[in-house]
């Protein structure tokens, strides 16, 4: 079968769900083999021989000295060695640039927002602010592809016994360095990228973010915005959902007082389940949404989390 590398950003020995659902994307189309974004550890190669990769590719030192460029001279390094017939990524900002900068270096195509992909190598993916569902194929390369949370089902696989390649990264090209790094406080919450479940608020809160952030700690989601609610200062811009945001595809997605411009529909329509609550009935949201309450979101979304918390028990 042809190899299928799949770049592993932060390996721990416990895996996210999203780095299971690209290990599972790499056995459907062929033998998963794993570039770790940091040095291996026994540990982290036995959690990605459980996950079935068939091979281990890690750098000999840390990547982190310089921003995005030694990573994509890593993988880029590594699908060579491996000749693999594609390359498989996350779907977050780092990801996306990494993929560029690889597919520079390999001379081969790129796809991103992808949220499928067949054996063929064909990848489904929006574009156009999520106007279109096309297909598309790299006719150059084995092509670079990053893959959006939430689009694979985990699955299991039999574990194996990796032979682990270290490779010596020389010349990571021109790349900005890092000077000087701040801890950020770490949230209970799931990433927003990563979520299954996210609930989003926008305009129409007035300000109060408060009743979203209860009712995503009841379901155990992450918190997502609009623009203008970013724009306005009553979140930060890294909780933005939306074409200048983040793009992403949960399980379900709960929009409260959001009124479904174009550019906000662009991050979250292809979230498996929407919900929308908005007090005018005429809203956008409302044409792409499969559940949908007309009221004001001030008041549902307290009343939603009251009634789980108390089916909680």
């Amino acid at each position: 079968m042809t190899n299928i590398l799949v770049f592993i950003d932060t390996p721990t020995a416990q895996p996210g769900k999203a780095q299971r659902e690209l290990l599972t994307l790499g056995h459907r189309l062929g033998e998963p083999v794993v570039a770790l974004g940091a040095p291996a550890s026994d540990e982290t190669v036995a959690a990605y021989a459980h996950l079935g990769a068939t091979a281990v590719y890690a750098p000999a030192g840390a990547l982190d000295g310089t921003l995005i460029a030694g990573e994509a001279a890593f993988v880029a390094e590594a699908s060579q060695a491996c000749s693999a017939a594609a390359v498989l990524l996350p779907n977050s900002a780092d990801g996306k640039e990494i993929a560029a900068r690889v597919g520079i270096k390999l001379s081969a195509g790129v796809i991103t927002d992808a949220v499928d992909v067949t054996a063929d190598l064909s990848v489904t993916k929006s574009v156009l602010a999520g106007g279109y569902t096309v297909t598309a194929r790299a006719n150059q390369g084995s092509p670079v592809i990053t893959v959006k949370p939430n689009s694979v089902e985990p699955t299991e696989a039999i574990p194996t016994s990796p032979e682990v390649t270290t490779l010596e990264v020389t010349d990571a090209g021109p790349a900005a360095r890092v000077t000087n790094t701040v801890e950020k406080a770490v949230s209970a919450r799931p990433e927003l990228q990563d979520a299954r479940i996210v609930v989003s608020g926008g305009r129409g809160l007035d300000g109060d973010f408060t009743p979203v952030e209860q009712l995503a700690d009841a379901l155990g989601a992450a918190v997502g915005a609009s623009r203008a609610a970013t724009d306005a200062g009553w979140i930060e811009h890294s909780y933005q959902v939306g074409q200048t945001g983040k793009t992403i595809s949960p399980q379900l997605y709960i929009c409260a007082g959001i009124s479904g411009a174009i550019q906000h529909k662009a991050g979250m329509q292809t979230s498996q389940v929407i919900v929308a609550i908005n007090s005018d009935e005429d809203a956008p949201i409302f044409e792409i949404a499969d559940f949908g309450i007309v009221g004001d979101a001030t008041t549902v979304l307290p009343q939603a989390a009251a009634e789980i918390q108390r089916r909680k028990g």
